[in-house]
């Protein structure tokens, strides 16, 4: 099992009624489907909001950020960087920013 930091922007937090910063433990290696399960079950208040709640794909607005990565069109079931797995390191999630 390892623990993972997860960092959630204002709305996601205010929702969970958490902190910047949440632990979530993740069985095997920790991935972004691995961590976005934990994270709902932890939190059932964030099911829907960062994946679709039937098909559980990730929405599109949403961004995954690790080590100053953005892995955000990467695998979901690619293993996050090591310094996320040892938790020196949060995953970080957000909006994603447009304009025009």
């Amino acid at each position: 099992m390892t623990s993972v930091r997860v960092a959630l922007p204002g709305h996601l937090r205010t929702l969970a009624g958490v902190e910047a910063e949440v632990r979530v433990d993740v069985p095997g290696a920790p991935t972004i489907t691995a961590v976005l399960d934990a994270l709902e079950a932890k939190h059932p208040q964030l099911v829907g909001t960062i994946r679709d709640r039937a098909t559980k794909e990730r929405r599109p607005f949403m961004r995954y950020v690790a080590c100053g990565e953005d892995l955000s069109r990467e695998p979901s079931d690619r293993p996050l960087p090591d310094a996320v797995a040892r938790g020196a390191e949060a995953l970080r999630l957000g909006g994603a920013i447009s304009g025009g």
